[in-house]
């Protein structure tokens, strides 16, 4: 049987190590001991975070983001995890996605592709289903308004060119950037989705607003669709 929490050293013991020399000490399954608090009759708490860690069915997320698409029902069938330990989980895992999206996007001025991409990565890059944000822009490239204008499956979404422009014409945004996610965390553009961005580019004309940019996110990466499409084009030529 092992050691008792009480029992260890108490620079070995995660609330008290935390509070000696800071978080920034504790290990993954530290930390994770001190939000389930106690253990079992068999394990401590570190003992058992250390079962939520060996249960990451996918090692390409990281030590802990596979937490966050983990159900409370898959949390609770890792021994130790009961249903208010699960719960107290999924609360913690919620909280950093909220806590890693900007509080307000708004007058946040894009200079560049990647200045948009590291905007949304950390909220789109381990979505398991596409998702596409709509963000218009003045004329200094500063943001007026974030839009979710569409959610799919895991390898599709349907846009709707006219409520793009709609949307852009309601505040008269003069530019507009759009970005959607890959599952697969390949953000190389596909063929329909620089086919769309030609059509959404041709709409945008007509109504003088400029489609800035169309940029796919992936796992910790990103592509540009208008440079990609440049790239396809030279190629050929």
């Amino acid at each position: 049987m092992s050691l008792k929490m009480k029992e260890m050293p108490e620079t070995e013991r995660p609330y008290e190590k935390l509070e000696l020399y800071g978080e920034k000490c504790l290990s993954n399954a530290e930390l994770l001991a001190i939000i389930i608090k106690c253990g079992t009759k068999e394990e401590t708490s570190v003992q058992v975070a250390q079962n939520i860690l060996k249960s990451n069915y996918d090692p390409q997320m990281g030590d802990l983001n596979f937490l966050k698409y983990m159900s409370i029902q898959e949390l609770m069938q890792i021994k130790g995890i009961g249903r208010v330990k699960a719960i107290q989980l999924k609360a913690i895992c919620e909280l950093v996605v909220r806590m890693s999206k900007p509080s307000n996007y708004k007058r946040v001025q894009i200079n560049s592709t990647e200045n948009m991409a590291e905007l949304v990565m950390e909220e789109l890059r381990f979505e398991k289903r596409e998702f596409v944000k709509l963000f218009l822009l003045n004329t200094k490239n500063e943001i007026l308004k974030s839009i979710d204008i569409a959610v799919g499956g895991t390898n599709f979404v349907n846009v709707n060119i006219k409520e793009i422009l709609a949307q852009a014409l309601k505040i008269e945004a003069p530019k507009i950037i759009l970005v959607h996610n890959h599952p697969t965390g390949d953000p190389t553009p596909s063929i329909a989705d620089i086919k769309f961005t030609d059509r959404l580019y041709n709409a945008t004309q007509i109504f003088d607003i400029e489609l800035l940019d169309h940029i796919v996110i992936g796992n910790k990466n990103y592509k540009s669709v208008f440079l990609e499409t440049k790239k396809m084009v030279n190629n050929l030529e």
